[in-house]
Protein backbone atom coordinates (compact mmCIF):
# COMPACT_ATOMS: atom_id res chain seq x y z
CA UNK A 1 0.00 0.00 0.00
CA UNK A 2 1.31 3.93 -1.20
CA UNK A 3 1.52 6.25 1.69
CA UNK A 4 -1.34 8.20 -0.01
CA UNK A 5 -3.31 4.91 0.04
CA UNK A 6 -2.51 4.12 3.69
CA UNK A 7 -3.06 8.11 4.51
CA UNK A 8 -6.73 7.57 3.29
CA UNK A 9 -7.87 4.05 4.98
CA UNK A 10 -6.41 5.93 8.48
CA UNK A 11 -8.40 8.85 7.59
CA UNK A 12 -11.63 7.15 7.10
CA UNK A 13 -11.12 4.88 9.99
CA UNK A 14 -10.51 8.13 12.15
CA UNK A 15 -13.83 9.78 10.92
CA UNK A 16 -15.48 6.82 11.29
CA UNK A 17 -14.75 6.96 15.07
CA UNK A 18 -17.78 8.64 17.41
CA UNK A 19 -14.79 10.86 18.62
CA UNK A 20 -11.38 11.52 19.63
CA UNK A 21 -8.67 12.62 21.73
CA UNK A 22 -6.92 15.59 21.34
CA UNK A 23 -3.33 13.43 21.35
CA UNK A 24 -5.18 11.26 18.83
CA UNK A 25 -6.03 14.37 16.62
CA UNK A 26 -2.45 15.77 16.80
CA UNK A 27 -1.05 12.60 15.76
CA UNK A 28 -3.07 12.55 12.74
CA UNK A 29 -2.71 16.23 11.58
CA UNK A 30 0.85 15.97 11.39
CA UNK A 31 1.28 12.54 9.99
CA UNK A 32 -0.71 14.72 7.42
CA UNK A 33 1.07 17.70 7.72
CA UNK A 34 4.70 15.87 6.94
CA UNK A 35 3.06 13.90 3.75
CA UNK A 36 1.69 17.57 2.47
CA UNK A 37 5.09 18.89 3.58
CA UNK A 38 7.08 16.15 1.17
CA UNK A 39 4.43 16.15 -1.84
CA UNK A 40 3.08 19.75 -2.21
CA UNK A 41 5.75 21.75 -3.23
CA UNK A 42 4.15 25.22 -2.72
CA UNK A 43 2.95 23.84 0.34
CA UNK A 44 6.55 23.54 1.67
CA UNK A 45 8.08 26.33 0.06
CA UNK A 46 5.49 28.29 1.99
CA UNK A 47 6.43 26.76 5.17
CA UNK A 48 9.86 27.17 5.01
CA UNK A 49 9.56 31.31 4.53
CA UNK A 50 7.50 30.55 7.03
CA UNK A 51 10.27 29.12 9.36
CA UNK A 52 8.00 25.29 10.00
CA UNK A 53 9.83 22.11 9.32
CA UNK A 54 9.18 18.72 10.01
CA UNK A 55 11.11 19.19 13.49
CA UNK A 56 9.51 22.35 14.61
CA UNK A 57 5.48 21.75 13.90
CA UNK A 58 4.60 19.71 17.04
CA UNK A 59 1.16 20.53 17.12
CA UNK A 60 -1.54 20.90 14.95
CA UNK A 61 -1.88 24.74 16.07
CA UNK A 62 1.48 25.22 14.21
CA UNK A 63 0.92 24.14 10.95
CA UNK A 64 1.00 27.19 8.32
CA UNK A 65 -2.29 28.32 7.36
CA UNK A 66 -2.73 29.07 3.73
CA UNK A 67 -5.00 31.46 2.62
CA UNK A 68 -7.96 30.50 1.17
CA UNK A 69 -7.38 32.96 -1.93
CA UNK A 70 -4.00 30.74 -2.83
CA UNK A 71 -6.22 28.24 -4.07
CA UNK A 72 -7.41 30.71 -6.93
CA UNK A 73 -3.07 31.17 -7.62
CA UNK A 74 -1.94 28.08 -8.01
CA UNK A 75 -2.39 24.57 -7.78
CA UNK A 76 -2.48 23.28 -4.55
CA UNK A 77 -2.64 19.08 -4.35
CA UNK A 78 0.16 16.25 -2.94
CA UNK A 79 -0.95 13.62 -5.64
CA UNK A 80 -0.46 14.15 -9.09
CA UNK A 81 -3.39 14.29 -11.80
CA UNK A 82 -5.55 12.16 -12.71
CA UNK A 83 -7.77 11.15 -15.46
CA UNK A 84 -10.64 10.16 -12.29
CA UNK A 85 -10.26 13.08 -9.87
CA UNK A 86 -12.81 15.60 -9.52
CA UNK A 87 -12.35 19.17 -9.63
CA UNK A 88 -14.42 21.55 -7.70
CA UNK A 89 -14.24 25.00 -8.11
CA UNK A 90 -15.17 28.28 -6.53
CA UNK A 91 -18.28 30.21 -7.67
CA UNK A 92 -16.84 33.64 -9.56
CA UNK A 93 -15.87 35.17 -12.29
CA UNK A 94 -15.57 32.90 -15.46
CA UNK A 95 -11.83 31.99 -16.34
CA UNK A 96 -9.56 29.54 -14.56
CA UNK A 97 -7.36 31.77 -12.94
CA UNK A 98 -9.78 33.51 -11.05
CA UNK A 99 -11.51 30.71 -9.24
CA UNK A 100 -10.25 28.46 -6.49
CA UNK A 101 -9.99 24.88 -7.40
CA UNK A 102 -9.68 22.06 -5.09
CA UNK A 103 -8.51 18.92 -6.55
CA UNK A 104 -10.20 15.17 -5.18
CA UNK A 105 -8.42 12.12 -6.52
CA UNK A 106 -11.10 10.41 -5.05
CA UNK A 107 -14.45 10.98 -3.55
CA UNK A 108 -14.32 8.37 -0.66
CA UNK A 109 -12.93 10.82 2.48
CA UNK A 110 -15.09 13.64 1.53
CA UNK A 111 -17.94 11.55 1.37
CA UNK A 112 -17.95 10.02 4.92
CA UNK A 113 -17.43 13.56 5.62
CA UNK A 114 -20.35 14.91 4.92
CA UNK A 115 -22.54 11.79 5.57
CA UNK A 116 -21.20 11.14 9.39
CA UNK A 117 -21.98 15.00 9.92
CA UNK A 118 -25.07 15.35 7.94
CA UNK A 119 -26.64 12.96 9.54
CA UNK A 120 -26.01 13.84 13.01
CA UNK A 121 -26.73 17.47 12.19
CA UNK A 122 -29.50 17.66 9.76
CA UNK A 123 -30.82 14.55 10.25
CA UNK A 124 -31.10 13.98 14.10
CA UNK A 125 -31.81 10.49 14.31
CA UNK A 126 -33.60 9.71 11.16
CA UNK A 127 -32.55 7.54 8.46
CA UNK A 128 -34.54 9.02 5.19
CA UNK A 129 -37.45 11.94 4.64
CA UNK A 130 -38.72 13.24 1.69
CA UNK A 131 -36.51 16.10 0.23
CA UNK A 132 -36.52 18.75 -2.12
CA UNK A 133 -33.30 20.42 -3.62
CA UNK A 134 -33.10 23.76 -4.30
CA UNK A 135 -29.52 23.76 -6.54
CA UNK A 136 -28.79 22.45 -10.26
CA UNK A 137 -27.64 18.69 -9.86
CA UNK A 138 -24.11 17.46 -10.71
CA UNK A 139 -24.49 17.41 -14.22
CA UNK A 140 -25.12 20.99 -14.42
CA UNK A 141 -22.80 21.62 -12.55
CA UNK A 142 -19.74 19.13 -12.15
CA UNK A 143 -17.61 21.31 -10.72
CA UNK A 144 -19.60 22.92 -7.61
CA UNK A 145 -18.66 21.30 -4.30
CA UNK A 146 -22.31 22.29 -3.40
CA UNK A 147 -24.25 20.48 -6.10
CA UNK A 148 -21.83 17.52 -4.84
CA UNK A 149 -22.77 18.07 -1.11
CA UNK A 150 -26.57 18.09 -2.34
CA UNK A 151 -26.72 15.07 -4.73
CA UNK A 152 -25.28 13.28 -1.79
CA UNK A 153 -27.77 14.39 0.64
CA UNK A 154 -30.75 13.27 -1.30
CA UNK A 155 -28.82 9.70 -2.54
CA UNK A 156 -28.20 9.00 1.20
CA UNK A 157 -31.01 10.35 3.22
CA UNK A 158 -33.90 11.29 1.05
CA UNK A 159 -36.88 8.94 0.60
CA UNK A 160 -38.81 8.09 -2.67
CA UNK A 161 -39.48 10.73 -4.75
CA UNK A 162 -37.04 13.37 -3.11
CA UNK A 163 -35.88 15.09 -6.41
CA UNK A 164 -34.91 18.59 -7.66
CA UNK A 165 -36.80 21.89 -7.78
CA UNK A 166 -34.41 24.15 -9.45
CA UNK A 167 -33.51 23.07 -13.58
CA UNK A 168 -31.67 25.26 -16.57
CA UNK A 169 -35.75 26.72 -16.62
CA UNK A 170 -35.38 28.11 -13.21
CA UNK A 171 -37.57 27.34 -10.32
CA UNK A 172 -39.94 24.86 -10.61
CA UNK A 173 -42.83 26.43 -8.51
CA UNK A 174 -46.00 24.72 -9.36
CA UNK A 175 -44.06 20.99 -8.39
CA UNK A 176 -42.81 22.56 -5.39
CA UNK A 177 -45.86 24.05 -3.96
CA UNK A 178 -47.42 20.44 -4.99
CA UNK A 179 -44.83 18.29 -3.13
CA UNK A 180 -45.61 21.07 -0.01
CA UNK A 181 -49.06 19.79 -0.14
CA UNK A 182 -48.04 15.99 -0.43
CA UNK A 183 -46.74 16.77 2.44
CA UNK A 184 -49.58 19.09 4.87
CA UNK A 185 -51.89 16.46 3.55
CA UNK A 186 -50.23 13.33 4.03
CA UNK A 187 -48.50 14.64 7.47
CA UNK A 188 -44.86 13.14 6.46
CA UNK A 189 -42.04 15.63 7.46
CA UNK A 190 -40.07 17.35 4.29
CA UNK A 191 -36.93 18.50 4.05
CA UNK A 192 -36.05 21.86 1.61
CA UNK A 193 -32.11 22.26 0.77
CA UNK A 194 -30.43 24.72 -1.07
CA UNK A 195 -28.76 28.12 -1.36
CA UNK A 196 -29.76 30.59 0.65
CA UNK A 197 -30.57 32.83 -2.69
CA UNK A 198 -32.71 29.80 -3.95
CA UNK A 199 -35.01 29.47 -0.93
CA UNK A 200 -35.47 33.99 -1.35
CA UNK A 201 -36.85 33.01 -4.44
CA UNK A 202 -39.64 30.11 -3.27
CA UNK A 203 -40.51 32.61 -0.47
CA UNK A 204 -40.67 35.59 -2.96
CA UNK A 205 -42.91 33.10 -5.21
CA UNK A 206 -45.18 32.34 -2.40
CA UNK A 207 -45.78 35.28 -1.48
CA UNK A 208 -46.71 36.77 -5.59
CA UNK A 209 -49.27 33.88 -5.31
CA UNK A 210 -50.38 34.74 -1.56
CA UNK A 211 -49.78 31.30 -0.35
CA UNK A 212 -47.74 29.74 2.63
CA UNK A 213 -47.69 26.41 4.28
CA UNK A 214 -47.34 24.72 7.47
CA UNK A 215 -45.38 21.88 7.21
CA UNK A 216 -45.62 18.58 9.77
CA UNK A 217 -43.93 18.73 12.72
CA UNK A 218 -40.04 17.33 12.41
CA UNK A 219 -39.91 19.35 8.96
CA UNK A 220 -36.34 21.72 8.52
CA UNK A 221 -34.66 23.45 6.01
CA UNK A 222 -31.11 23.56 5.21
CA UNK A 223 -29.55 26.66 3.29
CA UNK A 224 -25.86 27.50 2.83
CA UNK A 225 -23.94 29.98 0.47
CA UNK A 226 -25.66 33.28 1.12
CA UNK A 227 -26.95 35.57 -1.49
CA UNK A 228 -24.01 36.30 -3.89
CA UNK A 229 -25.71 38.99 -6.07
CA UNK A 230 -28.68 36.27 -7.22
CA UNK A 231 -31.69 37.30 -4.83
CA UNK A 232 -32.54 40.15 -2.94
CA UNK A 233 -30.39 39.91 0.30
CA UNK A 234 -32.35 40.06 3.53
CA UNK A 235 -31.00 40.62 7.11
CA UNK A 236 -30.89 36.70 8.12
CA UNK A 237 -33.14 37.82 10.99
CA UNK A 238 -35.75 38.41 8.50
CA UNK A 239 -34.55 35.45 6.30
CA UNK A 240 -35.32 33.01 8.79
CA UNK A 241 -38.45 34.31 10.10
CA UNK A 242 -39.68 34.65 6.49
CA UNK A 243 -39.03 31.30 6.18
CA UNK A 244 -40.55 30.08 9.35
CA UNK A 245 -44.14 32.02 8.30
CA UNK A 246 -44.01 31.06 4.97
CA UNK A 247 -43.24 27.14 5.67
CA UNK A 248 -44.87 26.47 8.93
CA UNK A 249 -41.19 25.27 9.84
CA UNK A 250 -39.90 26.22 13.21
CA UNK A 251 -36.42 28.26 13.05
CA UNK A 252 -34.82 25.87 15.56
CA UNK A 253 -35.11 23.47 12.52
CA UNK A 254 -33.84 26.00 9.88
CA UNK A 255 -30.41 24.89 9.83
CA UNK A 256 -27.58 26.93 8.44
CA UNK A 257 -24.33 24.81 6.84
CA UNK A 258 -21.10 26.93 6.88
CA UNK A 259 -18.66 25.43 4.33
CA UNK A 260 -16.91 26.23 1.51
CA UNK A 261 -14.70 24.66 -1.43
CA UNK A 262 -11.83 24.81 -0.07
CA UNK A 263 -12.68 22.19 2.74
CA UNK A 264 -13.94 18.65 2.62
CA UNK A 265 -15.58 19.51 6.08
CA UNK A 266 -18.93 21.36 6.90
CA UNK A 267 -19.80 23.44 10.42
CA UNK A 268 -23.67 23.39 11.41
CA UNK A 269 -26.02 25.23 13.40
CA UNK A 270 -28.03 24.11 16.02
CA UNK A 271 -31.08 26.15 13.95
CA UNK A 272 -31.45 30.00 13.83
CA UNK A 273 -33.73 30.71 16.88
CA UNK A 274 -31.08 32.71 17.93
CA UNK A 275 -28.93 34.90 15.98
CA UNK A 276 -26.12 35.09 15.63
CA UNK A 277 -26.27 31.04 15.73
CA UNK A 278 -23.72 28.83 17.06
CA UNK A 279 -21.58 26.89 14.32
CA UNK A 280 -19.57 23.91 15.08
CA UNK A 281 -17.84 20.56 13.47
CA UNK A 282 -16.78 17.19 13.88
CA UNK A 283 -13.91 15.53 15.94
CA UNK A 284 -11.71 15.99 12.60
CA UNK A 285 -11.66 19.51 11.67
CA UNK A 286 -10.74 22.11 14.24
CA UNK A 287 -10.36 25.68 14.20
CA UNK A 288 -8.50 28.95 15.67
CA UNK A 289 -9.02 32.55 15.71
CA UNK A 290 -5.98 34.58 14.77
CA UNK A 291 -5.04 37.48 13.55
CA UNK A 292 -3.94 37.32 9.74
CA UNK A 293 -1.23 38.88 8.96
CA UNK A 294 0.91 37.38 12.23
CA UNK A 295 -1.47 33.74 12.06
CA UNK A 296 -0.87 34.61 16.05
CA UNK A 297 -4.56 33.38 17.56
CA UNK A 298 -6.25 36.91 19.77
CA UNK A 299 -6.51 37.45 22.98
CA UNK A 300 -9.66 35.63 24.72
CA UNK A 301 -12.35 37.32 23.73
CA UNK A 302 -11.45 38.93 20.91
CA UNK A 303 -12.74 38.54 17.34
CA UNK A 304 -10.50 37.06 14.82
CA UNK A 305 -9.95 35.47 11.34
CA UNK A 306 -11.12 31.89 11.21
CA UNK A 307 -8.18 29.15 10.47
CA UNK A 308 -9.58 25.61 10.16
CA UNK A 309 -7.50 22.59 10.19
CA UNK A 310 -9.40 20.32 8.21
CA UNK A 311 -7.93 16.70 8.29
CA UNK A 312 -10.35 15.66 5.76
CA UNK A 313 -8.08 17.60 3.59
CA UNK A 314 -5.59 15.25 2.88
CA UNK A 315 -4.70 16.09 -1.41
CA UNK A 316 -4.35 20.15 -1.00
CA UNK A 317 -3.60 21.70 2.31
CA UNK A 318 -5.30 20.85 6.05
CA UNK A 319 -5.31 24.50 7.22
CA UNK A 320 -6.53 27.10 5.74
CA UNK A 321 -6.86 31.09 6.26
CA UNK A 322 -10.51 31.98 5.40
CA UNK A 323 -11.57 35.52 5.76
CA UNK A 324 -14.22 34.97 7.77
CA UNK A 325 -14.65 36.82 11.42
CA UNK A 326 -15.97 34.49 13.99
CA UNK A 327 -15.44 35.22 17.42
CA UNK A 328 -15.75 32.06 20.33
CA UNK A 329 -19.03 31.11 21.60
CA UNK A 330 -18.18 29.99 24.98
CA UNK A 331 -14.79 29.62 27.47
CA UNK A 332 -13.67 25.96 25.39
CA UNK A 333 -13.24 25.87 21.72
CA UNK A 334 -15.00 23.04 21.38
CA UNK A 335 -17.98 25.18 22.23
CA UNK A 336 -18.26 26.60 18.60
CA UNK A 337 -17.90 29.86 17.31
CA UNK A 338 -20.23 33.01 16.04
CA UNK A 339 -19.49 33.70 12.41
CA UNK A 340 -19.94 37.26 12.23
CA UNK A 341 -19.09 38.32 8.87
CA UNK A 342 -16.14 38.66 5.78
CA UNK A 343 -13.24 40.88 6.52
CA UNK A 344 -13.12 44.37 6.27
CA UNK A 345 -10.46 46.98 7.10
CA UNK A 346 -7.36 46.16 8.74
CA UNK A 347 -8.11 42.62 8.87
CA UNK A 348 -9.33 42.30 5.09
CA UNK A 349 -5.68 43.77 4.17
CA UNK A 350 -4.21 41.46 6.57
CA UNK A 351 -5.70 38.27 4.14
CA UNK A 352 -4.41 39.69 1.20
CA UNK A 353 -1.08 40.31 2.64
CA UNK A 354 -1.23 36.56 3.61
CA UNK A 355 -2.32 35.47 -0.16
CA UNK A 356 0.91 37.94 -0.89
CA UNK A 357 3.17 36.38 0.85
CA UNK A 358 2.39 32.74 -0.18
CA UNK A 359 2.48 33.39 -4.08
CA UNK A 360 5.67 34.50 -3.09
CA UNK A 361 6.99 32.09 -0.96
CA UNK A 362 5.55 29.72 -3.81
CA UNK A 363 7.22 31.19 -6.42
CA UNK A 364 4.28 31.85 -8.24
Amino acid sequence: MDKAASLVADLLAFIAMDDCTDDQFNQLALRLFAYQYECNAPFRSFCQRRGATLRNVRSWRDVPAVPIDAFKAMELRSEPPSPAERVFMTSGTTGRAARGRHFHPQLDVYDLSMKRYFARRFMQGLERMPMGILFPDEQAMPNSSLAHYLALARSEFGSAGSRYYLNSEGLDMPALCAALEESERSGQPFALLGASFSLVHVMDGLREQGRSFHLPAGSRILDTGGYKGQSRELPLDEFYAELSQLLGVPRSLCINMYGMTELSTQFYDDGNAELPSVKSGPHWIRSRLVEPITGRDVAAGERGILVHCDLANYNAVTTILTEDVGLWAGPQEKDGFLLLGRAEGAAAKGCSLAVEEFVKAAGA
